[in-house]
C-alpha cells in the first residue's frame, strides 16, 4: 500500500497538485484500492489557492498517517510565506526523513529548500524561478530537464510538468506498464500540445 500525502496552503497553484492528485487517484483506482491519496494542511479549514479555488484538506500537520510520498505544489505561498513559517518547515523536515519520497512541484522546490530536503541536490522549478531558486545557494537548479530525481527526492519544472513526475513515481512505486495503463486511463498524450500550431488546412 502506497499512501500519497499533497501539502496544501494558501496560494497553492491548483494544477501543481490537482495533476499529481489525479495521477495518484487514477493509480489507486487501477490498483482496486490499495492505495491512498490524502490533502494535508496547516489548519483544518478551506485553503485559498491561487486561482481562486477553495479546497478542504483531509487531515491537518498534526493527524495524518503514515506517508510513503509526500508532494509540495508551488504557488506564491510556496516561494513567499511558507519558507518563513517554521510550523511548516519543521513538520516537512521531519517527514521528509521518514518518507519513501519526497516530490516538489513547479517552486514547491522552493519550500523543500527551506525546510531542508532540497539543499545539496539537483532540482527543477519553474523557468521563471530558475535564477532566484539558485541564488538561495546549497542547491543545483536543472534547466533542461522537465523532471529530476535526486536520490529520494523528485521535482519537476512548472505546473503541467507535475503529471510527467507523477507518472514517473506510479511507475517507479508500482512498475512501467501500470504508468502506461495510468496514462491511457487520463487519456494523456500531449504530441503536439497545442493545436492551434497546427498549420491551417486549405
Amino acid at each position: 500500500m502506497t499512501t500519497y500525502g499533497i501539502l496544501l496552503f494558501d496560494t497553492a497553484e491548483e494544477l501543481d497538485f490537482a495533476g499529481p492528485w489525479e495521477v495518484f487517484t487514477t493509480s489507486a483506482a487501477l490498483r482496486d484500492g490499495a492505495d491512498t491519496a490524502i490533502l494535508l494542511a496547516e489548519r483544518p479549514g478551506p485553503v485559498r489557492c491561487a486561482n481562486g479555488m477553495r479546497v478542504l484538506p483531509d487531515h491537518t500537520l498534526d493527524d495524518h498517517p503514515p506517508l510513503d510520498v509526500l508532494l509540495v505544489p508551488g504557488g506564491s505561498g510556496a516561494r513567499e510565506a511558507e519558507p518563513h513559517n517554521p510550523r511548516v518547515t519543521g513538520w516537512l523536515a521531519d517527514r521528509a526523513a521518514r518518507a519513501q519520497w519526497v516530490v516538489g512541484v513547479c517552486t514547491g522546490a522552493f519550500l523543500l529548500h527551506a525546510a531542508g530536503p532540497a539543499r545539496g541536490r539537483r532540482v527543477a522549478t519553474h523557468w521563471q524561478y530558475e535564477a532566484a531558486l539558485a541564488a538561495r545557494g546549497d542547491v543545483t537548479v536543472v534547466s533542461d530537464a522537465r523532471y529530476v530525481v535526486d536520490d529520494r527526492l523528485l521535482t519537476s519544472q512548472g505546473v503541467s510538468a507535475g503529471i510527467d513526475s507523477a507518472l514517473w513515481l506510479v511507475g517507479r512505486l508500482h512498475g512501467r506498464d501500470h504508468a502506461r495503463a495510468v496514462r491511457r486511463e487520463l487519456q494523456y498524450d500531449p504530441a503536439p500540445p497545442y493545436l492551434a500550431d497546427e498549420p491551417l488546412a486549405g
